[in-house]
């Protein structure tokens, strides 16, 4: 039975993902809940795997689901990876879907990408903007994955009448990001690439594409509140964008990242490389009239980000 009022205390929650950064700032987050928060490690259960997904959900029996389990890179690793990207985040979205269905799952939220919109959709970018064109080409096997996961949760909905909500984060930083100097995203790679260039002294640093397109940047654990959020208040089969509502340009996010750093070296811009999407900005007047507005701002996520980084609490692929 759908609810848009609904209480996470006392349940057994399950973060599916854990163990990266959307998952680990869910946890954090639900940590406030007083609720059983409940992880399944990869040797409990590999979720491209129907068999092992379906056994763990029947024994551990979680009342609410966030599915926030995928395989995730940049620009790089989505383009390289294409068939790894389509298949394991089909099959993780596919076993966790059915799997919270067969059990009895109360609540389920799936979290898409903002990459699911087209690549010249008008900004910013409605819910209704989805399959309205053609997707941004390095990350369309990504992005159709994330597509199939938001249409199971319709489905399920519409069909069995399961409480399975879709919601489309911005592009993410934060702790627990992963800092692989080519597979990374781009906010987190440039953290890494500048502060290795303090290191080392290097006069300058290159930055992929122009500079000009712009993004849209949300602090994770912005994120993981937005979530708990809706989560407790929102119930509806449309999907639910969230995001600052504001975006910059790469060039702009690069000079940030360099000041946040300390480098005062040369940025240098690398118009052979793919820009991408000119610019990805989502529209969050439905989630802002829900009553939720992130509260970190750029400057001040980017220094967290730096901390955690320097602190070593994200994975150094």
């Amino acid at each position: 039975m759908a609810s848009a009022n609904y209480a996470l205390a006392g349940k057994r929650v399950f973060v599916a993902g854990h163990t990266g950064m959307v998952g680990g700032a869910l946890v954090r987050r639900l940590a406030n809940e007083g609720c059983t928060i409940l992880v399944a490690p990869r040797s409990s259960a590999d979720l491209r795997r129907q068999a092992e997904v379906e056994s763990w959900m029947a024994e551990n029996r979680p009342q609410a689901v966030f599915l926030a389990a995928a395989r995730v890179g940049g620009i790089h690793a989505n383009n390289t990876y294409r068939g790894d990207f389509i298949y394991d985040n089909l099959a993780i979205a596919m076993n966790i879907i059915h799997a919270a269905h067969l059990n009895g799952v109360e609540k389920l939220m799936f979290l898409g990408s903002s990459c699911i919109y087209p690549k010249l959709a008008p900004q910013p970018m409605n819910e209704d903007q989805l399959l309205q064109g053609p997707l941004e080409p390095t990350n369309e096997p990504y992005a159709i994955a994330k597509i199939a996961g938001i249409k199971l949760a319709e489905s399920y909905r519409r069909q069995f009448g399961d409480d399975f909500v879709s919601v489309m984060p911005t592009n993410l930083y934060g702790p627990g990001d992963n800092y692989h100097p080519e597979n990374s995203h781009v906010a987190a790679a440039l953290i890494r690439r500048f502060h290795e260039a303090k290191q080392s002294g290097a006069r300058s640093v290159v930055v992929w594409g122009s500079g000009t397109p712009r993004r849209e940047f949300l602090f994770v654990d912005d994120l993981a509140d937005a979530c708990v959020h809706l989560m407790k208040s929102w119930s509806d089969e449309r999907l639910l964008n969230i995001g600052t509502g504001t975006d910059v340009t790469i060039r702009e996010l690069a000079e940030s990242i360099a000041r946040t750093v300390g480098y005062e070296g040369e940025i240098v811009f690398d118009t052979s490389k793919p820009d991408g999407t000119p610019r990805k900005l989502l529209d969050v007047s439905r989630l802002q009239s829900l009553g939720w507005r992130a509260s970190t701002s750029l400057t001040e996520g980017l220094q967290r980000a730096y901390k955690a980084f320097l602190d070593g609490q994200s994975r150094m692929v």
